[in-house]
């Protein structure tokens, strides 16, 4: 691994380190990996445990038509604020998609998706799956100093949204305690997340890996998909997000998921970084041209 560029500064009107994001950065090298992304299905699953992403999905989406579009829609959008050109235009874009989503749960609360909570959550998942990935798919292993500059780049990543930065905590080691007090006492089963959650247990006829397009590629997809599926996201999975709602995990499943986590420890040395990194954007593409007619579009 690279040795960190410079330290991470202090920002100007936070106390929250930030640090540049660019093709040098360790944001910028993990993101652009393919194994970035094998963590996201765990990811997306804590989004909808989440009260007010759970009922912000659940009620301005076709998520229990079609539970698995929103991640296909939403990704290439999320991985474009790291990776495009216009990444700062892209994740106001995106900030702008949620002003009126908004409602009442299924329990009389109210919630809204740009409540700086709310929104920080989401945030949140995809920061702790950068560093899932790197620490079960990459064979180098993240220095104390790593963390930290990691961390401050992911801060930079959020705030390319135009976002309250309120809570946001202030390093790694903060952002580990709140993430983990959330798991523990925040997160809840709500219908979303049951939906999600029984389609990774049992699998389902409208899971695919891609927004995929004809029988065959359609039927593969599943084939690949269903038992990985279930070992790879109960295997990213925090423990306690586990044992809080009864996730099925036995010896046997953590043999299976340390072997896929080996795999890609070692069988990505042989892929040239080139290729592995134009796979991912040319995944990315081909997602997002599928999915771009079907994204969500806020009422007038």
């Amino acid at each position: 691994m690279p040795a960190p560029a410079a330290r991470p500064a202090a920002s100007t009107t936070t106390a929250v380190a930030t640090a540049p994001i660019g093709p040098g950065s360790l944001l910028w090298r993990y993101a652009s990996d393919l194994r970035s992304l094998m963590p996201g299905a765990a990811a997306g699953l804590m989004q909808l445990m989440h009260p007010g992403i759970g009922a912000g999905v659940a009620e301005h989406s076709a998520f229990f038509d079609a539970p698995f579009d929103r991640i296909y829609r939403s990704v290439p959008q999320i991985w474009a604020t790291i990776l495009a050109p216009d990444a700062g235009t892209r994740g106001l874009g995106i900030r702008d998609l949620h002003r009126g989503i908004g409602g009442t749960d299924e329990q009389a609360r109210l919630y809204h998706a740009l409540e700086p909570e709310t929104f920080w959550w989401a945030h949140a998942t995809f920061t702790w799956e950068i560093f899932k990935a790197a620490e079960l798919f990459h064979p180098e292993r993240l220095t104390a100093e790593d963390h930290e500059l990691l961390y401050a780049e992911t801060v930079t990543w959020y705030a390319r949204y135009g976002v309250s930065m309120r809570p946001v905590p202030a390093d790694y080691a903060a952002f580990q305690s709140k993430f983990w007090r959330i798991c523990a006492k925040d997160l809840e089963l709500t219908p979303a997340a049951a939906r999600a959650l029984d389609i990774a247990k049992h699998g389902s006829d409208t899971v695919s890996l891609v927004p995929a397009r004809g029988a065959v590629l359609d039927r593969a997809s599943k084939l690949v998909a269903e038992k990985p599926m279930r070992l790879v996201t109960f295997g990213c999975m925090p423990s306690i997000v586990r044992e809080r709602f009864d996730i099925p995990w036995s010896a046997t499943d953590q043999v299976r998921f340390a072997a896929i986590a080996l795999a890609n420890r070692q069988g990505y040395r042989m892929m040239p970084t080139r290729l592995n990194h134009w796979t991912l954007r040319s995944t990315l593409r081909y997602i997002g041209s599928q999915t771009r007619e079907h994204r969500y579009r806020p009422a007038a």
